[in-house]
């Protein structure tokens, strides 16, 4: 890169690091602090908002300085623990996606026999169950054979990885949730659908052409290889999707609106 566009990247990813930070501290604290937004399931948003703030700090900075110098700065040990966070913090957050689903699910079609047993200790058990699922799918082999020339530090690129991570990892998860909405949608006919709805379409437009290329290229390596520079802008819209959510609870739910202007 030139260094106008060298400065003018940097200064466009740590604003979107500040604003990711800033968002889903203010999620955090919003759903803590507010007498309104105590419910057991905001614990969920409480949990997801974490996983955003994680993927700010300890996963936008180095894949910055990987996009801008070229090549692994940084140790080797760091690189692997680097991708199994980047791969945990992601599916952790469409996991917590699919949890908040199901709930959604539960709380409509056994509303009675559910909420009654929808308790503080029982949504704290599932976000634990839902940062296993996800730790277990970040943990198959992450680092590409190392080759000639400056370090690199990329995901295993075989087909069987690259298949496998993103049916984990993503169009899973997806096939789910669509699921769950569809039935949601015939139990309530739209009731309780505007703001869980729309953070998922959200994570799925950041996320899907990212994925889905992914997946290409393993197929089909040679012919259906798509140029890099469209492969990286579609992976930094993907990580866009942690600062987003914040913007659609403001945008879909009173209650946030009151608790981020009592905030701010």
């Amino acid at each position: 890169y030139s260094v106008q566009a060298t400065a003018a990247i940097a200064a466009a990813i740590t604003f979107l690091v500040l604003f990711t930070i800033t968002g889903n501290a203010l999620v955090i604290l919003a759903v803590l602090s507010s007498r309104s937004l105590r419910a057991p399931q905001n614990l969920f948003l409480v949990s997801l908002a974490a996983a955003d703030i994680l993927v700010a700090t300890l996963i936008i900075p180095f894949s910055l300085a990987n996009e801008l110098l070229g090549y692994w700065y940084f140790e080797k040990t760091w690189c692997e623990i680097y991708l199994a966070l980047d791969v945990l913090f992601c599916t952790s957050s469409i996991v917590h996606l699919c949890a908040i689903s199901l709930d959604r699910y539960w709380s409509v079609s056994r509303a009675i026999e559910y909420n009654a047993k929808r308790t503080p200790r029982r949504i704290k058990c599932s976000i634990f169950i839902v940062w296993t699922i996800a730790a277990v799918i970040s943990l198959p082999p992450l680092k590409k054979a190392a080759a000639a020339g400056r370090p690199q530090c990329k995901l295993n690129e075989e087909a069987w990885y690259v298949l496998s991570s993103s049916v984990g990892s993503f169009f899973a998860p997806c096939l789910i949730m669509i699921l769950v909405y569809l039935r949601i949608y015939l139990i309530a006919k739209r009731r309780h659908r505007s703001r869980p709805a729309a953070a998922k379409r959200v994570f799925v437009l950041c996320w899907f052409p990212f994925f889905f290329l992914y997946s290409l290229g393993a197929l089909c390596p040679r012919r259906c290889k798509v140029p890099d520079g469209v492969f990286q802008f579609f992976f930094w819209v993907g990580y866009c999707n942690s600062s987003l959510n914040p913007v659609i609870y403001t945008v879909f739910n009173q209650d946030f609106r009151k608790a981020f202007r009592r905030l701010l």
